[in-house]
């Protein structure tokens, strides 16, 4: 982390400490609250996806956090067990590892749901950039590393943006080289952007557009086939 490229983020950072306290006690209470307020969508998830297919009800992957730090996320499981053993780390549109439970899951982004607990313990944020697996990070830029600055979020402008990121790679046959050399610095674009311009206001706009963007997914998918 102490590379030239990313001192200017950590500079720009550092001016607003004051932000970023408010910035974990809205993840604190806010995660709270919803936990309290879903327990009942949870609830039913689980038990479909059990009802579903042989496996856990949560996918834990290792992801990375603030500061390198790596940690297991809580992900509902949409795709058969053990399905990063037998194919690459992102998804495509048509993945046949995806259960059938999963792929309503998906359409209607509940998986990240579970994320929640990430964030009540600290090791997500709402709003951040999305936590990659290790071998992602390990080809970050000298300035891609700035986005560790802050803990990995469930939302963030690039998550808007690329929204429908399985479609970007529906025909590579590299699924995880096309993500390294084509999608990943583009949304690393778009994190870079909103970490100096970093604002519990912004926070909130993307949090807004991102309800916006999840509902607007949902009515549009809603005549799409059930496979």
């Amino acid at each position: 982390m102490r590379l030239d490229e990313v001192r200017p983020y950590y500079d720009s950072l550092a001016k607003k400490r004051g932000q970023l306290l408010v910035k974990r006690l809205v993840d604190i209470c806010g995660s709270a609250i919803l936990l309290v307020l879903l327990s009942p969508v949870f609830f039913g998830l689980a038990v479909a996806i059990k009802l579903d297919s042989p496996g856990p009800v949560f996918y834990r992957q290792v992801r990375v956090t603030q500061y390198g730090k790596v940690f297991r996320i809580y992900k509902f499981r949409t795709m058969c067990n053990h399905a990063d053993r037998i194919g690459a780390a992102v998804t495509a549109v048509d993945d046949p590892r995806v259960t059938r439970v999963g792929r309503v899951i998906r359409r209607l982004r509940l998986d990240e749901l579970s994320q929640l607990i990430d964030v009540f313990r600290g090791a997500m944020t709402f709003v951040g950039t999305r936590p990659e697996v290790p071998n992602y990070v390990g080809s970050y830029t000298p300035a891609m590393r700035a986005t560790l600055l802050l803990p990995a979020g469930v939302t963030s402008t690039a998550s808007i943006e690329f929204k429908d990121e399985a479609r970007f790679l529906q025909f590579a046959n590299d699924v995880d080289g096309v993500y390294l050399r084509d999608v990943l610095p583009r949304k690393m674009e778009f994190n870079l952007r909103d970490i100096e311009s970093f604002s519990i206001l912004g926070d909130f706009s993307i949090m807004l557009k991102t309800v916006a963007a999840v509902v607007g997914a949902g009515h549009s998918s809603s005549g799409e086939s059930s496979g």
